[in-house]
C-alpha cells in the first residue's frame, strides 16, 4: 500500500534507537523527509548514516535534550529550516526508571513527567502552527501498554503516561479536522528498554537471568512470540498518512494481544 508519505515531513522525537528509531525509518522509506533528535551525538549520527542509507527523502538529526524546552523549541524550528515545512509529528522518550513506590522519591516523580508528558507538550506547541500549514498535519504519540494495565515495577510508567493519553484524546478534539491526533501503546517489543526491564528483573530475582526473562515475557503474548520495532514503525507510518485520515483521537495496541482490557 502506498501511504502517500512522498515528500512530507516528519519530526521523529528520541529516534535515535528503540522504537522512535523503527518509525523514523518507517517513515523515511515511505518517501517522508525525516528528522530525528537524541542526546547522545555518536549513537544519533549513527542513526542518521542508518536512516539515509535506506531513505529515499533527506534525513536530519538533531542533538536535543526533551527535558529542556528550549532545546524542543530549538529541534522544531531546525526542522522547519531544513524542510520548509512540518506535516507529521511523532513523539517518543526512553522510559523513567523502573521503580516502586517506596523506592520513589519527589525528584523521581518531577523528571517522568517532564520526560513522559511535558516533552510532548513542548513538542505539540512548538509544531502546532506549522502542522495547521499542512494539508495533512498529524500528530502520534508513542506510549506504552501500560496506560490500560499496569506492570509489576513500572510505577512511574503506569502512572505518569496516562497523562498522554488525556492529552492526545483532547488536542484530537481540539484541533480537528486541520490535525489529527493519535497514540500507539507498544507492549513487548525487543528494544534497549525491554533488555533494561528484563536486567532489572534479574536484579530483583524475578528472573534467573536474561534468556529467562525473555521467555517469561513472551510466554504472556498470544502471538507467542516478542515484537519487532518494524511493526509499530509501520503502525505509525500509516497513521501518520493520508490512508488513515478518519483515524482521530484513539489509542491502537501493538501488543500482540497481550492487552485483556
Amino acid at each position: 500500500m502506498d501511504f502517500e508519505l512522498d515528500g512530507n515531513s516528519a519530526l521523529v522525537t528520541a529516534a535515535s534507537s528503540g522504537l522512535g528509531f523503527a518509525s523514523a525509518r518507517a517513515l523515511a522509506e515511505e518517501g517522508a523527509n525525516v528528522a530525528i533528535c537524541g542526546r547522545d551525538e555518536t549513537r544519533l549520527e549513527a542513526a542518521r548514516e542508518e536512516l539515509a542509507g535506506t531513505a529515499t527523502g533527506d534525513v536530519l538529526a538533531v542533538q536535543a535534550d526533551l527535558t529542556d524546552p528550549d532545546d524542543v523549541s530549538g529541534l522544531v524550528r531546525e526542522t522547519v529550516e531544513a524542510f520548509g515545512g512540518l506535516d507529521h509529528v511523532v513523539t517518543s522518550s526512553g522510559g523513567p526508571p523502573s521503580t516502586t513506590f517506596l523506592e520513589t522519591d519527589e525528584q523521581d516523580w518531577y523528571q517522568a513527567y517532564d520526560l513522559l508528558v511535558m516533552s510532548v507538550v513542548w513538542t505539540i506547541e512548538a509544531a502546532h502552527e506549522h502542522l495547521l500549514e499542512s494539508e495533512y498535519g498529524t500528530i502520534t504519540c508513542i506510549t506504552s501498554r501500560t496506560v490500560r494495565e499496569v506492570a509489576d515495577g513500572l510505577l512511574l510508567s503506569n502512572s505518569v503516561r496516562r497523562g498522554v493519553i488525556g492529552l492526545v484524546k483532547t488536542v484530537s478534539r481540539e484541533f480537528a479536522p486541520d490535525i489529527r491526533a493519535n497514540a500507539v501503546l507498544p507492549g513487548t517489543i525487543e528494544t534497549p528498554r525491554i533488555e533494561e526491564l528484563i536486567e532489572a528483573g534479574v536484579e530483583r530475582g524475578t528472573y534467573d537471568d536474561y534468556e529467562d526473562g525473555l521467555t517469561a515475557m513472551a510466554s504472556e503474548i498470544p502471538m507467542d512470540r516478542i515484537g519487532d520495532p518494524r511493526e509499530l514503525g509501520d503502525v505509525v507510518a500509516f497513521l501518520s498518512s493520508p490512508r488513515a485520515s478518519f483515524v482521530n483521537g484513539t489509542e491502537v495496541p501493538i501488543d500482540g494481544g497481550l492487552l485483556r482490557s
